[in-house]
């Protein structure tokens, strides 16, 4: 099969990418929102902040697992499909979550940088990017456990299930 009728095939119905982004984006801001409530974090604008960027990461990112999960699992068994939507839905919901993260994160220091397309500022530009992806490695990551984790799982299940 051409790698264009691959694509196609893999790609989640309109209906199923809507449901899907709506349910995984509430599924990883509940898990935000219920780590940060137990740890007594912050301001309620600063809780929402967060809940929304993880929202927003988890509701981006599962078109994208979806697709890039069915396109390495065509041929493989339950076992195959479930390792690939957990590795798929897991990879892109952390790495999309943190690049809306980094975004912010450059446009709070933004203020203080060098004048746009100089030498000073892609220096800064870069170097504010990659400290605001480990910052969320290191402080972000924490808040998909228990429960993201959970979904995780739930979700790899479900999508195993449905593949076949």
């Amino acid at each position: 099969m051409p790698a264009r009728n691959r694509l196609q095939a893999a790609l989640p119905a309109p209906r199923m990418a809507i449901a899907g982004m709506l349910i995984w984006g509430l599924a990883m801001a509940a898990s935000a929102f219920t780590s940060l409530f137990s740890m007594s974090w912050g301001t309620a604008g600063h809780i929402r902040f967060v809940v929304l960027l993880y929202a927003a990461g988890g509701a981006l990112a599962f078109p994208v697992a979806w697709t890039l999960a069915r396109l390495l699992s065509q041929k493989a068994r339950r076992e195959g499909a479930f390792a690939a939507a957990f590795v798929c839905l897991g990879v892109a919901t952390i790495g999309l979550t943190a690049a809306l993260y980094a975004l912010q994160y450059r446009r709070y220091y933004a203020e203080w940088h060098a004048e746009p397309f100089t030498v000073t500022w892609t220096y800064q530009f870069v170097f504010t990017g990659l400290v605001a992806l480990y910052q969320f490695a290191v402080l972000g990551i924490r808040l998909y456990f228990p429960y993201g984790f959970v979904a995780l799982i739930a979700a790899a299940l479900w999508f195993a299930r449905r593949s076949r």
